[in-house]
């Protein structure tokens, strides 16, 4: 009987069914139609395209091998716990996890120089670029001003608060939200000597970052969470809806969840080994997110730069599934 509850929870976790189809068509396989489509567009543009830039060349044999290596993700990957909007995306997701490990694994043999050269390849403009060009946050930390403080609330800013939402939604719980936000502003004192980018003046760390962009974000996500939780799920076939406007409701309404179970993280009923695992959880996390400024601070790129930019994104994308799946 219990091997049998694992197979069916392992089951429910790894291939889960999608309920109420309401439009077969996008849910029946067409595997021989979409080969088919994709060889043609790419022996179309393999033949058709300009081959005499060598990078061009490169450059555009590695996109294909993603594009068909993310075509056979979507065939032969399984559909994972999320059904929403189309198990196809989260397929997608599946398979670039997959070729962001195998990257991380290529990088792993290389030697310094040669992670550089493919850097520099891939944008020649990193060559003039070093750490102590980037942005200098803790100067002058006397002088406090309006002017300052608003020329502080930059991009970065923007994504502080959207980040820290989105992990409201992810985490569903105030403690453990704030515990990493203010662990996190001690890892960056901790190693604020090893890297210049965390160097902050007192009120940008505390004010700005723990109270105003993170305390926010938090404030939006659990608020989003609460909505959710207190919504009824009443799903109706959009083939059953006969106004126009109630038909686009319910196709934006396929980018929300099928259902949205409250978590207790840290139920009084809950053993030590679940509260260790959130310890790890924490601790991981705060991992996962200083290694992103340590590869940044040693291969030199600005935090702007799309590598950076992606790189978080990617691993933004890949966690937080896994986080929901592995602690949920």
């Amino acid at each position: 009987m219990l091997q049998k509850e694992y197979v069916d929870a392992f089951s429910s976790v790894n291939e889960r069914p999608v309920d109420d189809i309401s439009l077969e068509f996008f849910y029946k396989p067409h595997t021989l139609t979409l080969f088919a489509v994709s060889i043609a567009s790419v022996l179309y543009t393999a033949f058709v395209r300009n081959e005499n830039n060598v990078q061009a060349n490169i450059w555009a044999g590695i996109c294909c091998v993603v594009f068909f290596f993310l075509i056979i993700s979507v065939l032969a990957f399984p559909n994972g716990p999320f059904t929403r909007p189309h198990p196809a995306l989260w397929r997608i997701v599946f398979g670039m996890s997959v070729l962001y490990l195998l990257s991380l694994i290529f990088l792993l043999f290389q030697s310094y120089s040669t992670v550089y050269d493919i850097m520099y390849w891939y944008d020649p403009k990193l060559r003039s670029f070093h750490i102590d060009m980037d942005k200098e946050y803790a100067v002058n930390c006397s002088d406090i001003s309006v002017a300052r403080i608003w020329s502080y609330l930059d991009v970065f800013a923007w994504g502080h608060f959207l980040g820290w939402t989105f992990k409201a939604i992810l985490f569903r719980h105030a403690g453990l939200l704030w515990a990493i936000s203010i662990m996190w502003e001690i890892t960056e004192i901790a190693f604020a000597h090893l890297l210049p980018n965390f160097l902050e003046c007192w009120w940008d760390s505390i004010i700005l970052d723990v109270l105003v962009c993170n305390g926010f974000g938090i404030w939006c996500g659990l608020k989003i969470c609460k909505a959710l939780e207190m919504r009824e799920y009443k799903w109706v076939s959009i083939r059953d809806i006969s106004s126009t406007s109630g038909k686009i409701k319910r196709a934006i309404l396929q980018f929300t969840p099928v259902q949205w179970t409250p978590v207790r993280w840290l139920d009084p009923t809950c053993t030590y080994m679940r509260f260790f695992a959130l310890a790890q959880l924490v601790v991981f996390w705060q991992i996962s997110e200083l290694n992103t400024f340590f590869l940044k601070h040693i291969f030199e790129m600005p935090p702007s730069h799309p590598l950076v930019i992606a790189r978080l994104c990617l691993v933004g994308v890949i966690v937080a599934p896994s986080v929901s799946i592995i602690f949920m």
